[in-house]
């Protein structure tokens, strides 16, 4: 494993530890899906991840579940009789159960994610999974899902009823439901130490966040604008610079991890500059820049700011799709002209009436 994955999976394990995983393995799944899914529970269970792994298929499947996690030396006990999930999990026992017969999705394990106050339920099917015109749908919140439903009609879309189950659960208590084709290769390790995913993540909570900048999030700033910055894309900043304008800022959030960043400087009362707008390189492709940049936009409205202007030396195509249109240079203000002269950037100006 490279050492950017390793960091990319390490962020992850403050975020999962604590934390309740329901894993459902559907009926038919490939015994050696199951093996390397339980595998991956291993692992889950060893950053300090409560399980419970709810078996499909009838009592058989669950023994040879049973017997894989013994060989693994996976801490679990099997539920019987009237024995609740509650005490096996604050045991440190991941806890192996059938799954109830109205299936992965259902009422039961709906109601019993709710109760231990799991944060996901993860599907691993022995099919599909959601496809869009033979494509992944990656992720679908429930208050957008009948939208998505209606702009899916004419498409062929595969798993729609899932979907609909999925949000059910969601409704009920747990914030994210993880539907995924299990007889993927690492398919449960690649969905959930990564910001995108490879299934679908039906969630009733924010996914997707544009907020204010924290001051715990300056770090992670500077190390993610610092290839603009050093490629003369980017004005150089320092630390105390963005914490003395903090509240310029606002960053973009996946899954609670800051994946980009915009600022706006207000340079009069009707006046301002969209600034620092900059999204990973892992991210790109995904429409977050102009996520950031109508969030910008919103700020400066709200304040009563009618003409926006961005100074870019790359990105005039990218800004003109979005409204803005090449201005001459005395739009800008004297103190920021002479600074971008000072950095010798052959910077393009663009403005926008927010009229």
């Amino acid at each position: 494993m490279a050492g950017g994955d390793v960091r990319g999976v390490l962020q992850y394990v403050p975020m999962f530890r604590g934390r309740t995983f329901v894993v459902v393995f559907d009926e038919g799944l490939p015994e050696s899906a199951v093996a390397e899914a339980l595998l991956d529970l291993k692992v889950l269970q060893g950053i300090g991840v409560n399980l419970v792994i709810a078996v499909a298929g009838g009592e058989e499947a669950v023994s040879v579940a049973a017997d894989r996690a013994l060989d693994l030396e996976i801490r679990f006990a099997r539920l019987n009789g009237e024995e609740s999930v509650g005490p096996i999990l604050e045991r440190g026992q991941a806890a192996i159960v059938r799954c109830p017969a109205d299936g992965i999705f259902g009422e039961s394990l709906a109601s019993l994610g709710s109760e231990i106050g799991a944060t996901k339920l993860i599907g691993l099917l022995n099919g599909p999974g959601i496809l869009r015109g033979g494509q992944a749908v990656r992720a679908v919140s429930c208050s957008m899902l009948r939208g998505f439903l209606d702009d899916s009609s004419g498409a062929a879309l595969t798993g729609g009823e899932l979907l609909k189950d999925a949000a059910v659960v969601c409704r009920a208590g747990v914030p994210r439901v993880h539907i995924l084709d299990g007889r993927q290769q690492g398919v449960l390790a690649d969905e959930l130490f990564s910001n995108e995913g490879v299934g679908t993540m039906v969630h009733a909570d924010s996914y997707r966040d544009v907020r204010f900048l924290r001051e715990d999030d300056v770090p992670e700033l500077l190390a993610m604008i610092g290839r603009s910055v050093r490629a003369s894309h980017l004005v150089p900043r320092d630390y105390e610079e963005i914490l003395r304008k903090a509240d310029d800022f606002l960053v973009l959030c996946v899954d609670d991890n800051v994946v980009g960043c915009v600022a706006l400087h207000c340079h009069r009362t009707d006046l301002a500059e969209l600034a620092c707008l900059y999204v990973k390189q892992s991210h790109e492709c995904r429409g977050y820049g102009k996520l950031l940049v109508e969030a910008a936009e919103e700020r400066a409205s709200e304040r009563g700011i009618n003409t926006i202007f961005a100074l870019t030396t790359r990105a005039v195509s990218f800004f003109e799709n979005l409204g803005y249109r090449m201005a001459d240079t005395s739009i800008v203000p004297e103190n920021r002209a002479r600074k971008c002269e000072e950095s010798e950037r052959s910077s393009a100006v663009l403005t926008k009436n927010l009229g």
